[in-house]
């Protein structure tokens, strides 16, 4: 058997071609520059990840992500919001053809250890020709990612091996340059350099525009790597190609080096190579199991292995979401579903938002990461935070807003985790304050509520707001200042007071019997105001006729008992209007006429369809399972609690990535109801409930419920 080492910058793709026997690598042509610029711009890969990691060291800035169809996807460097490669991805050819082994293989993802995020795909050629077998991780002590390559072509025939590299370097798709140095490919946009090299050297190099000189060009034509560019000198959308030196049988180490500019990036993936795979390894996974071994093992409430293994991908999802540079900011996704994959710089869920960041924190506490959880603290009240005392509806990682909104969720929240970390030091009450504050001036009725396009009173947004006054008054206290305290409370107890008068209807269509709506546009619930859904929906639609399950945040909070008649009446109208039936379970659409999904065919969603079309469907949302079931915890219904936990593992896809969404019943026949479908996957929101849903269940409670809001309204 040959062993090869090699080293692969940002962004890779690798391509198979078995090359007639006895044929040999052609030397390197003469120095040419590739035609074609600026070459054609593609779109972010699909967002349906079934991998996702980092190591846990800070020394190294790379993230990477697996593509369900095979392959790395996106790797972020130097920071999570900063996409630097677009893909890595494997062929075969018989020298004659060459085939995309995504296409032409059975793609199988695996976690290669349980307590680890690192990932194997096993490629097998549907014809039974061959095998390629890859597994990625990232160096600990570098800006590398690894992937350990073995190749077997089980009819003994000769195959050259083909690694497609599309960077996208600092976060733009059109701008790169390339060449070969010595037995490397370097690329760089003028900030961020990748480096992608081998060991033994490389049979041949290239460097071109995507779809006019670049390496699979070449070789869908005959399959064989004719033009061999020694640079990309203009700036385009750059494709670098490497051959490797398989003979039907063999084993690669790909390293994959970032830098701020070649020379640094080089050195990064030639320390990678020296180090060597297993060692790399050894230091990737010895430090996920010392993050795990320092937890809490998983809550005996988990079903089984599957469950409890989801679990810890769960932990080490949310951990590896944080950025190493900006500690304590945790994004969204490490993924750009639908069209947000075809922006520039690309879309929001690399951004940092605070809802999101209250429910991740909240699930490192109950998982006991504690730390991490102070962190995101620190994060939103130094580095987010206005001076006004708000929050900008996202930010980059490195705090600076993005979208204008303003939800008042996202205000309140930061108090209440403040509260539940027991932070009541004066600088902590500084921001609290400023918090609190701005709350009395600008609530109960919100810009935004956190499905994020519509304004008014939203029982959701009520529940935090209530709760993070009543958390601010306690604060208060303990820092002296009993004036603040009692305006914070009396404006507490009027919105709690208030808050079903404001959003609970009694003549809508759906039941005879109270029931809360998403939300009312003038606070007369009883009334037929008329508002327009957005993302495709209907207009001048009846608030009456438009729910969701976000009231339940009113129990979770303590503001209301789980037996308020209004809240156990609204229960069955969300099913009966929201319910999605699988045999994996029953998941909930997040809200009526939602049309934030794909389109009814399946295919992606968009920017600004018009109204009353319907053309997209927002599919149902795993978690909310975990937000029922916390529910259920509260009312007592332990086994109603358990089956949600369940309905949520069984919405994993491959690689124990947990989605934002999973299919409904359209369109029929298409897709398996209950999987994820093309939307945000892994979504730390929803691995961040699956987390604290296993241990509120484990504790028979709702832990991260305030205790001093529940005392109050009890």
């Amino acid at each position: 058997m040959r062993t090869f080492t090699m080293l692969l910058a940002i962004g890779a793709s690798l391509l198979v071609v078995p090359a007639p026997a006895g044929a040999s690598a052609a030397a390197q042509g003469p120095p040419a520059a590739a035609p074609g610029a600026p070459g054609t711009v593609e779109d972010f890969l699909p967002a349906d990840k079934s991998g996702y990691g980092t190591a846990t060291s800070t020394r190294s800035r790379v993230w990477l992500t697996v593509q369900k169809e095979g392959g790395l996807g996106e790797i972020f460097y130097p920071d999570l919001g900063t996409p630097s490669a677009r893909l890595l991805r494997f062929a075969v050819s018989d020298g004659r053809t060459a085939t995309d082994a995504n296409r032409a293989a059975r793609v199988r993802t695996e976690l290669v250890d349980e307590r680890s995020l690192g990932y194997r795909q096993v490629f097998t050629e549907r014809a039974g020709r061959w095998r390629l077998t890859a597994t990625y991780l990232t160096d600990p002590s570098r800006d590398t990612v690894l992937a350990d390559v073995r190749f077997v072509a089980f009819d003994r025939r000769h195959y050259d091996v083909h690694a497609i590299y599309d960077p996208a370097l600092a976060n733009t798709r059109g701008d790169d340059t390339g060449r070969t140095e010595r037995d490397a490919l370097v690329a760089t946009d003028g900030r961020v350099a990748s480096a992608f090299a081998g060991w033994p050297p490389f049979a041949a190099t290239s460097s071109g525009y995507r779809g006019a000189s670049d390496g699979w060009t070449d070789l869908a034509a005959d399959g064989r790597l004719d033009h061999r560019y020694r640079a990309a000198a203009a700036p385009g959308n750059l494709v670098q190609t490497a051959s490797l030196r398989f003979t039907g049988r063999g084993q690669a180490t790909l390293a994959l080096g970032f830098g701020a500019d070649a020379a640094a990036a080089l050195g990064a993936a030639r320390g990678s190579l020296t180090a060597g795979f297993p060692a790399v390894s050894r230091g990737y996974t010895g430090g996920w199991h010392r993050y795990l071994a320092g937890l809490p093992a998983p809550p005996r409430v988990l079903g089984g292995a599957e469950q409890r293994r989801l679990y810890r991908v769960s932990v080490m999802v949310l951990a590896a979401s944080e950025d190493k540079t900006h500690r304590g900011a945790y994004i969204a996704s490490p993924s750009m579903p639908w069209v947000w994959g075809a922006e520039e710089p690309s879309g929001p869920y690399h951004l940092v938002w605070s809802r999101d960041l209250y429910q991740i924190a909240t699930a490192l506490i109950a998982a006991g990461d504690v730390a991490g959880a102070g962190r995101a603290l620190d994060y939103l009240f130094t580095v987010q935070q206005k001076p006004d005392g708000s929050f900008p509806q996202n930010s980059h990682v490195d705090g600076t807003p993005v979208w204008e909104g303003l939800q008042l969720d996202e205000v309140a929240f930061p108090i209440v985790l403040a509260h539940q970390l027991g932070r009541a030091d004066a600088g902590t009450w500084d921001h609290v304050r400023r918090a609190a504050d701005f709350l009395l001036g600008a609530g109960p009725v919100t810009p935004q509520e956190r499905w994020e396009n519509q304004s008014g009173y939203s029982p959701a947004t009520i529940a935090s707001e209530i709760a993070a006054l009543v958390c601010a008054a306690d604060i208060a206290r303990a820092n002296g200042d009993s004036a603040a305290a009692t305006r914070y409370l009396a404006t507490a107890d009027e919105w709690q007071a208030s808050v079903k008068s404001w959003t609970v209807t009694t003549t809508g269509p759906y039941s005879s019997g109270p029931y809360f709506l998403r939300l009312t546009k003038d606070g007369n619930p009883d009334a037929g105001t008329t508002y327009t859904i957005g993302d495709s929906g209907p207009s001048n639609v009846d608030q009456r006729r438009v729910v969701d399950p976000s009231f339940l945040d009113l129990v979770r909070l303590g503001v209301l008992p789980a037996d308020d008649p209004a809240v156990v009446n609204t229960l069955p109208v969300i099913d009966e209007q929201l319910g999605v039936r699988t045999a994996r379970g029953l998941y909930w659409h997040r809200a009526s006429f939602d049309g934030y999904g794909e389109k009814r065919d399946g295919s992606r969603w968009e920017f600004g369809l018009p109204d009353d079309s319907r053309i997209t469907l927002g599919r149902a949302w795993p978690l909310l399972n975990g937000e029922r079931g916390e529910y259920q915890i509260a009312a007592g219904d332990t086994a109603g609690a358990r089956r949600q936990l369940t309905a949520m593992a069984r919405a994993a896809g491959p690689g124990h990535m947990l989605p934002e969404q999973v299919w409904d019943h359209q369109p029929p026949g298409t897709f398996e109801p209950g999987t994820p479908t093309f939307s945000a996957t892994p979504l730390t929101w929803t691995h961040a409930q699956y987390v604290r849903l296993a241990h509120n269940l484990a504790a028979g409670r709702i832990l991260e419920q305030p205790a001093v809001v529940a005392a109050r309204y009890r």
